[in-house]
């Protein structure tokens, strides 16, 4: 892994800038090892030595996309967060671009590290949510259970059943993730 900040942090920035510049411009087919480097002022080089090849770029971009600018909005009770979260990462991932995003971290991601990088985001911000649930009291599921339960039948959705997810739809699964257990009278 490269060193943060320094030359390291610029090259980076620099050609993460160079690869949404060269899409947002001319389209998706524009995007190669050697454009991206001619706009990023680096040598295609440096670009093979450190992501490897155009897909490998193309998911660190992705990644980098795909992480929270701010942390979840407090709407004062678990439900209230938890269903705002959840509706706000559904439209944001089941949007053209999300879908996208998505899959460029898959496919260039031969380790599964990307992967593991956008779920340890989401793993922050349901943290978040629930670390304010638990200060005002309220009883909390754990994070993998809203992981298991809301967040992998939205990706399953959204990666294998294309089609409309409507706000109902995270509205639901936080709904059964908040369920008391059932009893066995």
């Amino acid at each position: 892994m490269a060193r943060p900040g320094g030359r390291s942090a610029r090259v980076q920035a620099s050609v993460h800038a160079a690869v949404r510049e060269i899409e947002a411009e001319q389209g998706r087919a524009a995007l190669t090892v050697p454009a991206v480097a001619a706009r990023a002022g680096v040598t295609p080089s440096t670009i093979y030595r450190r992501w490897g090849d155009i897909h490998e770029l193309l998911s660190d971009v992705a990644v980098e996309r795909l992480r929270p600018e701010e942390p979840p909005a407090d709407h004062g009770s678990l439900r209230a967060d938890l269903t705002s979260w959840a509706r706000q990462f559904l439209d944001e991932m089941a949007s053209g671009p999300g879908r996208a995003y998505i899959r460029d971290a898959l496919l260039g991601d031969p380790d599964g590290s990307n992967a593991g990088r956008c779920s340890a985001y989401a793993a922050e911000q349901i943290e978040a949510v629930l670390a304010r649930a638990t200060e005002r009291g309220d009883d909390v599921p754990t994070v993998e259970a809203v992981l298991d339960h809301v967040v992998a039948p939205m990706m399953y959705r959204i990666l294998f059943r294309p089609g409309e997810l409507p706000p109902s739809y995270a509205d639901q699964l936080v709904r059964a993730v908040l369920a008391p257990p059932p009893s066995h009278a």
